[in-house]
């Protein structure tokens, strides 16, 4: 088996039974803020291309790059499509003109000659959201998981498909916070840590338990090439970022488990894998220009960007007229009130009116009322800067996942007076009914936690309220907080208080106190 890296978490992977191209992106994304690091367009995209499958781990715009799809991938290639809730991606996908889809059974093999492969998709709120997915690949010479951005919970039933020679994986995750936050730097620099920190160690969970022998970071970091937007490369030029790159990860890596084989994987890397023997080569770049890029990081992106601003031109010349307040505040009402009047839970979990300042335009999502509205003074506890041009071309696109495009492009400002709130962030990821309803459908569900587990001297619900990861495997305490290591989400057990963000309880108990209650209850 050979596995050829294209740059962020694309590979071209070629087997006894048929070759995948995976995820291939050249970018720009997320309007013109994000390139694959390190440059990738001087890949064979051609020979690629007519590979003998597609597959596309979900719909975000690092991963699926539908101009680099109709200019290079041939329009009858059979797409592996993960089994999501869904169709968003299927649509996606069919609008660009490829229709021989093979709909693939979350978690059920298929076997295609000698190649035998696996999607497994999640479906939760935060995945993809509502999609994401990871691909087990086995062809007799060698297995590998290509976990891309997934965060599997039962990687028991993953890891059954079979063991991995090598493993791909994210290990830096694609946010914008604290970056676009309206907080002091110190602040910023102290949660950028701590993100950065988080990331590590929910990337050494994975590697950990899935114990392939051989590792290759990936699916980051990007490449920002606009000049507002430059600074945030990396960790910063002032530490306050989390884009932590491939070399910075494989170096926190041996220091934490050195006994393991960790890879660069970069475009072009050449990775060949024998019953168990492995040989990596680099197919683009020379020796020295690789370390000429990790070590002289900032001269390398100052290059890059000098020689790209046709294409950030391009991008800009694609988005749409700016659209009147009235028109585009009417757009808004129209498009988001009846997804509202759907989402009791999203409403109740925000609690608040959101406030939004779209150029001219100041406006509040009155999330208790279920309106859209004018700005009319009010306190708001969290609130939101975007550019008139951004909006106006998502009201045209009807974007509906506002992270796939305004969030992660990291042009706007946003506060918050308290903590983090994951339900404004859900519904704007879910702008059309099926995902409203969906959703609604997946809170209501996570209701269910009966079933209790004991962790030192604790007894907590198994299921961690946060996306449902088996507290068991994933639930670490100190000092009274609880920390699920699949999110790095904290609990004070003692008052079941969710630490990171409102809402979402825990529900625990002391094991002394409930023994020492017993111990007084009178004999019969």
């Amino acid at each position: 088996m050979r596995i050829t890296g294209l740059g962020h978490a694309g590979m071209f992977i070629e087997t006894a039974g048929g070759s995948i191209i995976c995820d291939p992106v050249l970018g720009p994304s997320f309007y013109g803020s994000w390139f694959p690091f390190p440059d990738n367009r001087g890949l064979e995209w051609e020979r690629f291309g007519q590979a003998d499958f597609l597959y596309i781990s979900h719909r975000h715009r690092d991963h699926f790059d539908p101009r680099l799809l109709q200019t290079y991938i041939r329009k009858d290639i059979p797409v592996l499509l993960p089994d999501y809730p869904t169709d968003d991606l299927e649509d996606d996908i069919r609008a660009l003109g490829y229709t021989n889809i093979v709909y693939t059974q979350a978690g059920v093999p298929l076997r295609f000659g000698e190649l035998n492969l696996m999607v497994t998709p999640l479906r939760a709120p935060s995945d993809g959201p509502i999609g994401d997915s990871s691909l087990s690949l086995d062809d007799g010479t060698a297995s590998i998981l290509n976990q891309n951005d997934s965060h599997p919970l039962d990687l028991e039933k993953l890891l059954s498909f079979s063991k991995p020679d090598a493993y791909f994986t994210q290990t830096s995750g694609a946010i914008w916070w604290p970056m676009v936050y309206d907080l002091p730097l110190q602040a910023k620099q102290n949660f950028a840590q701590l993100k950065r920190d988080a990331q590590n160690k929910r990337a050494m969970y994975y590697i950990d338990k899935v114990d392939a022998e051989h590792v290759f970071p990936m699916a980051g970091p990007p490449m920002f090439l606009r000049d507002e937007l430059f600074r945030f490369n990396g960790w910063g030029s002032e530490d306050d970022s989390i884009f932590t790159d491939q070399a910075q990860f494989l170096e926190h890596m041996r220091e934490q488990r050195p006994q393991q084989k960790g890879h660069l994987f970069v475009p072009g890397t050449q990775v060949d894998l024998d019953h168990g023997d492995i040989a990596v080569t680099q197919t683009l770049y020379t020796d020295a220009e690789i370390e000429r890029i990790f070590s002289d990081k900032w001269g390398y992106l100052a290059e890059q960007r000098a020689g790209r601003q046709q294409e950030l031109r391009d991008e800009q010349a694609s988005r749409a007229a700016v659209l009147a307040p009235t028109e585009m505040l009417a757009a808004l009402k129209e498009w988001w009130e009846p997804l509202l009047r759907k989402s009791r839970t999203i409403r109740l979990g925000v609690g608040g009116p959101v406030r939004m300042t779209i150029g001219e335009l100041d406006l509040v999502v009155d999330f208790p009322r279920a309106k859209v509205r004018e700005y009319a003074g009010e306190d708001c506890e969290f609130w939101y800067t975007i550019g008139a041009d951004l909006v106006s071309t998502n009201i045209r696109d009807h974007e509906i996942d506002w992270s796939n495009s305004i969030f992660l492009s990291m042009q706007f400002s946003a506060g918050r007076k308290g903590k983090f709130n994951e339900f404004i962030y859900t519904f704007f990821k879910c702008l059309s009914a099926d995902r409203i309803e969906y959703v609604e459908n997946w809170y209501s569900e996570q209701t269910d936690t009966s079933e209790d587990v004991q962790l030192g001297d604790w007894v907590v619900q198994r299921r961690c309220p946060h996306l449902r990861a088996d507290l068991s495997k994933t639930g670490k305490i100190e000092d009274g907080v609880l920390t699920c290591s699949m999110h790095d989400w904290k609990w004070d057990l003692a008052s079941g208080r969710c630490l990171t963000t409102q809402g979402h309880p825990i529900r625990s108990r002391d094991v002394e106190d409930e023994l020492g209650r017993e111990a007084t209850v009178p004999a019969g």
